[in-house]
């Protein structure tokens, strides 16, 4: 089997190299392999889901079926995973998938969709594949979906709702957690900026404001919120699962659209988290769960999802604690062979022994890489995708893992493998090379880049209206 592997990775890569514009530079030998390994492994697993799924959001890699979010299905996978294949120069498949985009997909749709989760999927693919590509008809196609998603932003506190109606712009959803409130500067700024229109933008920044506008008063935010009413349903503060992209949203929206109002949330955030969240416990830093207004820790629980955070203490300047955090979850990992989602850290035990093929350590490692030139942060990537190809990888593709303690497979790859797990694992390996220069790009949550030079300084107050 691996001497099969080889001859067919090393004749899909043939196909691979001549699909790449003239000019790239070879990979350094001790990576070259990996990163045709992963490029190879998407090209298979983007062929699974043509065969088994193709027009439908999600294969499902055992059975060889897919499935839909909702009632008709979006075209989440392919519009997901468009710039990982664009970035791979997987060509072909790219222009498969911006075409049907353009002549197929039509989002007049009598569906509810989450808000938060189509925005960084949908919308972000959408904008990162008129990013990437520049046709005018994939922008409609994002202005379009952006005005169907602007209906659940009209209620009394600028905090959208948890669903919203693609074909009547019905909203409704009252509750909702801090990241499907405050996830939206990137792809609503990036819009405002490409049409000149300052509404999208400003729609996603009274959002993020409205939550920080009740933060308590040692600075901390709770966790779920009503969105009418504005009080908040659970005051546990945190950055797990259900809080993590808002942060990570105030700093790298601040990158490219260096608004100084936002910095301002930022720069208080990340004091209070500091503060009240870190837990320095048997040679571990983590973050917990604590009560917004006296800081008292409520739960040692952590989720999977929260390895973002060295990446962005790594991006924010903060290497020492971004470091030590990475090593926390890189013990973790090693201990199942596997992070779980769910692992109370004091107790010891995993609370939520699943694993769905998540891409967050990996962005970290790929981060502190970078920042440090530290090999061993290449080292855990290498490790974490051997992981992957032995528990993970199956006849047709990925599939996500049950239990990590018995590594018994589900039927399940989530869109984020392609936009994101498969990116970050390319973009690591292959960062020595010099083919994508990790200062040139912004990643939004769901991994779809943007280059930094394409806005202008000059423009954005116009644009977005950043005063």
């Amino acid at each position: 089997m691996k001497i099969i592997s080889l001859l067919f990775l090393f004749f899909f890569s043939l196909g691979i190299h001549a699909q790449k514009t003239s000019g790239t530079k070879l990979h350094r030998p001790e990576t070259s392999e990996l990163t045709d390994e992963v490029v190879y492994e998407t090209g298979r697993s983007w062929e699974a889901y043509k065969k088994y799924a193709w027009g439908h959001d999600v294969l499902k890699p055992l059975s060889r079926s897919f499935e839909d979010w909702y009632a008709e299905p979006l075209y989440i996978s392919p519009i997901d995973a468009y710039s990982t294949l664009k970035m791979m120069g997987l060509e072909t498949y790219a222009s498969e998938i911006e075409t049907y985009v353009v002549d197929s997909l039509s989002f007049d749709k009598d569906i509810d969709a989450k808000v938060f989760e189509v925005n960084i999927r949908i919308l972000g693919g959408l904008l990162s594949m008129y990013e990437l590509n520049k046709n005018e008809k994939v922008l409609e196609k994002a202005i379009d979906f952006a005005e169907r998603l602007m209906p659940a932003f009209q209620t009394k506190t600028g905090i959208p709702t948890y669903w919203v109606n693609l074909k009547t712009g019905k909203a409704r959803g009252d509750t909702v957690n801090v990241a499907e409130a405050g996830t939206y500067l990137l792809e609503m700024g990036i819009l405002s900026y490409y049409t000149s229109n300052p509404k999208y933008y400003q729609a996603a920044k009274r959002a993020s404001m409205a939550i920080y506008e009740r933060r308590s008063s040692i600075g901390l935010i709770g966790d779920v919120i009503d969105v009418n009413t504005g009080k908040w349903i659970s005051e546990k503060s945190h950055i797990c699962a259900g809080v993590d992209s808002y942060y990570e949203y105030l700093y790298k929206s601040y990158i490219i659209f260096p608004d100084p109002e936002i910095k301002a949330v930022w720069d208080e955030s990340i004091k209070g988290i500091q503060r009240y969240l870190a837990d320095d416990f048997e040679n571990d830093l983590w973050y917990a769960r604590v009560n917004m207004h006296t800081g008292e820790k409520l739960s040692y629980v952590i989720t999977l999802y929260d390895a973002f955070f060295p990446a962005l203490l790594a991006l924010s300047g903060d290497i020492d604690k971004a470091v030590r955090n990475q090593e926390s979850w890189d013990r973790l990992w090693n201990l199942y062979g596997i992070e779980p989602v769910a692992y109370d850290y004091r107790q010891k035990i995993a609370t939520y022994p699943k694993y769905d093929l998540n891409p967050e350590i990996i962005e970290s490692s790929y981060y502190l890489y970078h920042f440090t030139g530290d090999k061993k942060f290449l080292e855990m990537a290498k490790r974490y995708w051997k992981s992957i190809m032995k528990y993970c990888r199956t006849d047709v593709a990925f599939t996500m893992i049950d239990d990590v303690r018995t590594m018994k497979q589900g039927d399940h790859m989530a869109t984020f493998f392609f936009a994101e797990t498969l990116k970050y694992f390319y973009l690591i390996f292959s960062q020595d090379s010099g083919l994508y220069s990790f200062d040139d790009y912004i990643f939004t949550t769901e991994a779809h880049p943007f280059k930094r030079s394409s806005f202008s300084t000059d423009e954005l107050h116009t644009r977005l209206g950043i005063k």
